[in-house]
């Protein structure tokens, strides 16, 4: 999947610029996309070129002006070629810290506890996402249930998506916590660190 398709699936939300794109992409596409505020600059220009995006200058008194962009009637027709496509890639995990998980075994003590350092900053990002996921649930929601939200909803895509980042991040702290737990238990139990 290409940056282009992320970005336009943004601005399903309405005219953004790309300030507030990257921004909102913490906030609604983060749980499946990942890009920096350049890589979205960039693609926005060139989407523009393409004629799948328009952009308005805003003008601003004590700011820049900014740009804010929004799809075209190609750029719907994009966002419809793309849903239209059926060769979804499969989820691929490329986790450097996985790696060093598999490996563990033969740390000495130092790495070991570097590993397990990690993974305590893994489990702590995962739970601010997930606290951050759940106030855009709610935010989502509006004090509506599942059913009403779905049954009366606008837009059910980014409902979806945000209990796909909410799963993920689950199962990272579940996984994060049960690799703490092993990693002390193996050390407690030959009283030496797992590689000792």
């Amino acid at each position: 999947m290409a940056l282009r398709n992320a970005v336009m699936a943004a601005l399903l939300e309405g005219e953004a610029s790309g300030y507030d794109l990257a921004k909102g992409f913490e906030a609604s596409v983060a749980n499946f996309w990942m890009a920096t505020p350049q890589q979205i600059y960039r693609e926005l220009e060139r989407m523009a070129g393409e004629g799948l995006v328009a952009a308005r200058v805003v003008e601003q008194e004590r700011r820049p002006n900014k740009r804010l962009f929004s799809l075209t009637e190609a750029g719907y027709g994009a966002v419809r070629a793309f849903l239209a496509e059926g060769s979804a890639k499969p989820l691929a995990i490329r986790d450097e810290l996985l790696v060093k998980v598999q490996c563990v075994d033969l740390g000495d003590p130092g790495a070991v506890d570097a590993v397990r350092a990690e993974i305590v900053r893994r489990t702590e990002r995962s739970a601010a996402k997930l606290a951050r996921y759940e106030r855009a649930r709610e935010r989502l929601l509006a004090g509506r249930t599942e059913a009403e939200y779905c049954g009366t909803g606008e837009r059910i895509g980014p409902y979806l998506t945000l209990q796909a980042g909410l799963a993920l991040e689950r199962a990272n702290l579940q996984w994060g916590e049960l690799a703490l737990r092993l990693l002390a238990r193996r050390t407690a139990r030959t009283g030496a660190p797992v590689g000792g």
